[in-house]
């Protein structure tokens, strides 16, 4: 881990942070400019989509131009530039636009690092790497969690979205200045993301990449502080500790899962299994009309831990990709990874906010979980046809 990779995995702890922090600002946006959960699902969705639609330039320049220039200047202008937008929101329109902008900024930082580790370490310890900058980077869920709720109250919101937009210029500046560039690949060959689009062996691994995040990503960014606050009525502090649990949790469930593929010579049937035990986890909050509190969040713990598989399926299809399309192919798999979220994010608002005006609001959280379990098994079933890969 050189400078250069330290900086890109702290650019993926502010990734991290940016893609959670609204579940524990819920509150105070809503005060402050009329903010609903949906404003706020949808805003957290335009996040993940814009991060996922820049997949494919972000693959490219990674390609043709390398890891230093693309991740500093998209960090610099989304990172730093949204959260200035943020800072100065006036509407929940305004929060849409800047998680737009902060989702561009961060969409190259993990993409990065992984290109880098996929062109100079071998292929059986990528998904080990990919573990580890992933665990480090969830890190950031935490500080979008406890932390977070006690810098807002000891200076404001605002003030906390000025202070994270400085920070992220800093970053920008010493990505372009640390950051090393791998030797491309020898090649004469090109080629394009339509090229992985053609293989059909792929095909059986995107739809497991596209929902796997869905639920302990959709759940953790968004829906545990709503839920909380309107069905058992928890304060903001009791959320944040909250969040911080499942954040605690998912970070662990990522170290878990990286060394498990050379352990059991496996990584199908470790995805496998994690991600039933997701689909039991979302599918007892939606069946069970009142559990206690420490049930609620055991299960939104189970969900985090277990929904971790994403860099065992990154891994497994990249194995897929030539060496000229390295780039590519991790931002494809990438792509399906973050869209997901960010569809199902919007879906969930939308479904959320019928529900709640059709009945009360606490039974109007149970669609939210029915999604969530419901594709995360449909994502299973073409999977389990998959070939498995270490190489």
């Amino acid at each position: 881990m050189n400078a250069g990779l330290i900086l890109l995995t702290l650019s993926y702890v502010f990734s991290q942070f940016f893609r959670s922090f609204l579940a524990v600002l819920a509150e105070v946006l809503e005060r402050d400019i009329g903010a609903r959960p949906d404003d706020l699902a949808t805003a957290s969705g335009v996040w993940f989509l814009v991060f996922a639609l820049m997949q494919i330039p972000v693959g490219a320049a990674l390609d043709r131009i390398g890891p230093r220039r693309t991740a500093a200047v998209l960090f610099a202008i989304g990172g730093a530039g949204g959260a200035a937008g943020f800072a100065l929101a006036q509407s929940p329109v305004h929060v849409t636009l800047a998680m737009g902008l902060i989702g561009l900024g961060c969409s190259p930082v993990l993409m990065a690092s992984y290109y880098i580790f996929a062109r100079t370490c071998r292929p059986a310890i990528f998904a080990s790497l990919a573990a580890t900058v992933l665990g480090i980077g969830t890190l950031g869920n935490l500080a979008g969690t406890l932390p977070l709720t006690l810098l807002v109250e000891a200076i404001g919101w605002r003030e906390t979205l000025w202070a994270l937009a400085a920070a992220s210029a800093a970053i920008a500046f010493g990505l372009f200045f640390l950051v090393r560039d791998p030797p491309g690949a020898e090649t004469t060959l090109r080629g394009s993301v339509l090229d992985l689009l053609r293989l059909p062996a792929l095909w059986l691994v995107i739809p497991m990449m596209f929902v796997n995040y869905a639920a302990s990503g959709g759940l953790r960014a968004l829906w545990i502080g709503p839920y909380l606050r309107d069905v058992h009525g928890l304060t903001p502090g009791a959320i944040g500790l909250a969040t911080l649990a499942m954040g605690v949790a998912m970070i662990a469930g990522t170290f878990a899962y990286g060394p498990l593929d050379r352990w059991f010579g496996s990584r199908k049937w470790v995805v496998l299994p994690g991600n039933a035990l997701v689909v039991m986890g979302c599918t007892a909050l939606w069946l069970w009309p009142a559990p206690g509190v420490v049930t609620v969040l055991a299960l939104f713990c189970i969900v985090g831990f277990f929904g971790m598989t994403f860099p065992l399926i990154l891994a497994h299809g990249r194995s897929y990709a030539p060496d000229h399309l390295i780039g590519r192919g991790v931002t494809l798999m990438n792509l399906f990874g973050i869209a997901g979220v960010g569809i199902f994010q919007v879906v969930t608002g939308r479904v959320q906010e019928g529900a709640a005006a059709q009945g009360p609001i606490e039974a109007s959280y149970a669609p939210v979980f029915a999604i969530f379990a419901l594709v995360t098994l449909a994502g299973m079933i073409p999977y389990l046809f998959s070939r498995d890969r270490l190489d």
